[in-house]
């Protein structure tokens, strides 16, 4: 039989060990994420305001937290949001959530797990001005100034397409033989001079009033999780009057679409400028989806040979004009408005990727991402 002087010391060593694991395992704060949609929410970005998180957690040390799901037993990847600024906006949590679900997570202090970048961009001087971005679906560039006056000058957005969740555009660039696929993908979407994958542009008597390639850049967040960025353009005359825009570019790991904020300047006494954001199309038939009340425009290209098939979209969140379409574009008109940000949303899919296989899959993922951006997912900090 046991004697009372061993029961007390395991009763002791028990407690103590209970202690210990509770306050090691004691949240600083606790993070609820609310679905409010019965839609299933995959690998979606959520932003906490780090005022709310540093107001329940003060003195958090931004090296050395981790966020917890509430078992306690799997880590969530998190990124701080700068947005170009040295003091901190945001904390990005990529979470998954069933439909109309309700999930916590706790911040607790401790050394994060090291995070696999799955967002990156950047300028790429070594290819006439390029700036090209990409996250573990797909990757897009623009076109830069060394581009103008050669045989290559193009103007709107580009895709490549990957079929790879791995980051290739240092190894595309270094092996400059991206227009093949050796495996992860290739590029092979033409974009001449036009708005390719759904640039925007003023619309003035039926035509698109392009501006020169963009002139400067700027890397406002790097990753891991969303890669943020700034184009800045030079003026422009636009039906006899200066146009000035900044274009500022977000991708987020796990997603096919951009955010793009684009900010326009107008002539003094100016208020309104007609815009369009546009999407080439081809020669052969494509499948074509307008819906104007929703503000969605999507096309699932023909099959360009072994290369397969590409599916391009915008989604606009400001009421729109109307949806139309030349030889050339399909188009969503809208207006901006000088000095506040035009929002919208253009990506892209290909078919080889396998996940997004059809005009119809590609039509629901862009009605299903305007549902997710109208009931957002709901972030409260205890």
């Amino acid at each position: 039989m046991m004697n009372s002087k061993k029961i007390f010391g395991l009763l002791f060593f028990f407690l103590g060990s209970a202690a210990t694991g509770f306050a090691q395992g004691m949240p600083k704060a606790v993070i609820t994420v609310n679905n409010p949609l019965a839609l299933e929410r995959n690998a979606e970005l959520v932003a906490v305001d780090w005022k709310q998180l540093t107001a329940k957690y003060p003195g958090i040390d931004t090296l050395n937290f981790k966020i917890l799901d509430a078992s306690g037993k799997q880590e969530i990847a998190w990124q701080l949001e700068h947005h170009g600024d040295k003091g901190i906006r945001n904390l990005l949590i990529q979470v998954s959530l069933k439909p109309n679900s309700t999930i916590k997570l706790n911040v607790v202090p401790g050394k994060p797990a090291a995070i696999a970048p799955k967002t990156f961009g950047r300028y790429v001087p070594e290819r006439k001005d390029d700036f090209a971005w990409e996250n573990d679906k797909i990757a897009f560039r623009m076109y830069g100034k060394a581009l103008e006056g050669s045989k290559d000058n193009a103007f709107g957005t580009d895709v490549w397409a990957k079929r790879t969740s791995k980051l290739v555009l240092n190894e595309w660039y270094k092996t400059d033989n991206y227009h093949k696929d050796n495996g992860d993908g290739l590029d092979y979407y033409h974009v001449g001079f036009t708005l390719g994958a759904g640039d925007i542009a003023p619309f003035v008597k039926d035509s698109v009033v392009y501006p020169l390639n963009y002139r400067t850049w700027r890397v406002l967040d790097q990753g891991p999780l969303r890669f943020t960025f700034e184009l800045t353009y030079a003026s422009w005359n636009v039906a006899g009057k200066p146009v000035k825009v900044v274009k500022t570019i977000s991708l987020d790991a796990g997603s096919q679409m951009n955010r793009v904020e684009a900010a326009y300047t107008l002539a003094a006494g100016e208020s309104k400028l007609p815009v369009v954001m546009g999407i080439i199309r081809r020669n052969e038939p494509g499948e074509i989806l307008l819906n104007e009340q929703k503000g969605i425009l999507g096309y699932w290209e023909p099959v360009h040979g072994e290369d397969g098939i590409i599916g391009t979209g915008t989604v606009a969140l400001a009421p729109i004009t109307k949806m139309s379409a030349n030889n050339v574009h399909l188009f969503t008109q809208a207006t901006a408005l000088a000095n506040e940000p035009f929002i919208y949303y253009n990506g892209a899919a290909w078919n080889k990727a396998g996940q997004i296989t059809s005009a119809q899959a590609w039509f629901s993922y862009l009605l299903n991402f305007k549902q997710k951006l109208e009931q957002p997912l709901k972030v409260s900090v205890q």
